[in-house]
């Protein structure tokens, strides 16, 4: 088997392509505090006027406009020449999805805005055809045919996978990404501050099994001091530039 990398990606990777982040001194939740309600869970399932201003909120978002820029697309590059072997993201915009990486390297420690399901019987939503009729359907609900319900519809709630505040994160998303990542040749961590945990503790996690770390952002983070490569560069134009030398180093793969 050839080399193996695994990936930590946070808000930096989209701000390159148009995403204000959400904590930077510019970022949405900093200028606009009051709107971290938008992914409050509590507020979300019990106040009809909250979810219908989550959705509009989510829908008039670049994360939901966005389109993967350069850094996104080099990743994705990665993957095909099969080095690849983790893509855990902070960020639940679905760029890595739209760039071309596949479900089977990608973790959405966050979530995804990309899909959405019922609260109450767990269908799956495409999110894009929920926001397609969100001036029809401003407070969306299951339609599925419940046969044990006489065929009524569920009548759930729906909401985006995105992970809100007092949600869980998905299910095996660390545990996965903690055994990749202390287990691949190489660990690289683009534009994340490295300040949210759990998703900050593949760090230590990687440095402990001995796996070289990179990290890329253009602020110091706490864990500045287990890497054995810095990179303070914009990562629109340093990204593409190690996908493509690793390749080059790594043909035939």
């Amino acid at each position: 088997m050839g080399k193996t990398i695994a990936v930590l990606t946070g808000a930096g990777i989209s701000t390159s392509a148009g995403i204000p982040d959400f904590r930077g001194p510019d970022g949405v939740w900093t200028k606009h505090p009051d709107q971290t309600s938008v992914y409050d869970l509590d507020l979300f399932m019990s106040d009809r006027e909250a979810r219908e201003y989550s959705w509009r909120w989510q829908k008039e978002s670049p994360v939901w406009r966005a389109h993967p820029g350069v850094a996104h697309k080099a990743l994705a590059r990665l993957e095909k020449a099969g080095m690849l072997m983790l893509l855990a993201t902070q960020n639940f915009d679905a760029l890595h999805e739209k760039a071309g990486n596949s479900s089977q390297v990608i973790v959405n420690l966050h979530g995804t805005i990309g899909t959405s399901h019922c609260m109450k019987c767990g269908q799956e939503y495409r999110t894009a055809d929920i926001m397609e009729r969100l001036d029809q359907e401003p407070d969306p609900h299951c339609r599925k045919r419940m046969p044990y319900q006489g065929n009524m519809p569920c009548g759930g709630i729906i909401k985006t996978d995105v992970v809100y505040f007092g949600q869980a994160l998905p299910e095996g998303a660390m545990e996965k990404s903690m055994k990749l990542a202390s287990s691949a040749d190489e660990f690289w961590v683009i534009g994340s501050t490295l300040e949210v945990f759990p998703a900050a503790s593949l760090v230590p996690v990687a440095a402990q099994a001995g796996v070289p770390i990179t990290i890329m952002n253009l602020g110091q983070t706490q864990y500045d001091s287990l890497a054995t490569r810095l990179i303070h560069e914009p990562i629109e134009e340093a990204l593409p530039r190690l996908v493509d030398e690793t390749i080059a180093r790594n043909p035939g793969q």
